[in-house]
């Protein structure tokens, strides 16, 4: 039911949907003066959001910072990767990979292996029925590609109920306690999504250190058009920064944090 639910709240409150849902009661209404002012506040949403300057700013302010390879110290039992935008399964092509959208999840994950610094991988999260009866799901295509780069297929763990970001800490404590109940982990996951993830992971028991991909602040001199000019870019990022503000205040309220 939570599930579910948080979609559909997931629609009402992105930001898009408020500037539509205001521009159409602007349409509607009959007095003039709100009128404009719900025209007003549309277009000042609009500002603030495709805003490049200050979009760029509140994702440097919540994203995870960066971590060096060489500052993970000491070696992890278990590199916890979720899932979510890894890989295209619907990418045209057979026989290659196709990295997702949060595909820097998968290398990054595969870099630490690679340097020693985790021992097994766990791909934890789920995809649709269609695709998991099919194999592709894309727990099972980030594994394949990595088997692809030299991993050994027996050091790769799977977690494939999981459809959110509680069930993915939920269910992979249940394996992680079972199969190393002294273990060391650590957790790779977006930059963006680090804070609700290590939270709900700390919730369910495990105490993990923290591996951040998937960087969308830049960390560079922004321009004076990047303060004037509307980017569509923009628009995106702040979506799905604001997405992730709603989930963490949503997940805090109900006590998955």
């Amino acid at each position: 039911m939570f599930y579910f639910l948080s979609k559909a709240i997931d629609f009402i409150v992105m930001p898009l949907s408020i500037v539509f849902f205001l521009l159409i009661y602007g349409l509607i209404v009959s007095n003039n003066r709100k009128r404009k002012l719900l025209v007003a506040s549309a277009l000042l949403i609009l500002f603030f959001i495709s805003n490049n300057f200050l979009v760029n700013k509140a994702l440097n302010w919540w994203e995870a910072k960066p971590v060096n390879l060489s500052e993970v110290k000491g070696v992890y039992d278990v590199g916890v990767l979720l899932s979510g935008g890894l890989m295209d399964a619907n990418a045209p092509g057979e026989d290659h990979a196709v990295l997702g959208k949060r595909g820097d999840r998968v290398l990054q994950t595969f870099l630490l292996y690679k340097a020693g610094k985790i021992k097994k991988i766990l791909i934890t999260g789920t995809s649709n029925d269609q695709l998991m009866l099919e194999g592709k799901g894309e727990t099972r295509l980030a594994a394949a590609l990595m088997v692809q780069w030299g991993v050994p297929a027996s050091d790769i763990l799977f977690e494939e109920k999981a459809r959110n970001t509680r069930e993915n800490a939920k269910f992979s404590a249940q394996i992680l306690n079972k199969k190393y109940p002294d273990g060391k982990f650590i957790l790779i996951t977006s930059a963006f999504h680090m804070r609700r993830s290590a939270g709900c992971f700390a919730k369910a028991g495990i105490q993990a250190a923290t591996f951040p991909a998937d960087f969308y602040g830049g960390y560079y001199d922004l321009q004076l058009q990047d303060f004037l000019i509307p980017d569509p870019d923009a628009i995106a990022y702040f979506s799905m920064l604001w997405h992730e503000w709603i989930g963490n205040v949503v997940y805090k309220v109900i006590g998955y944090t």
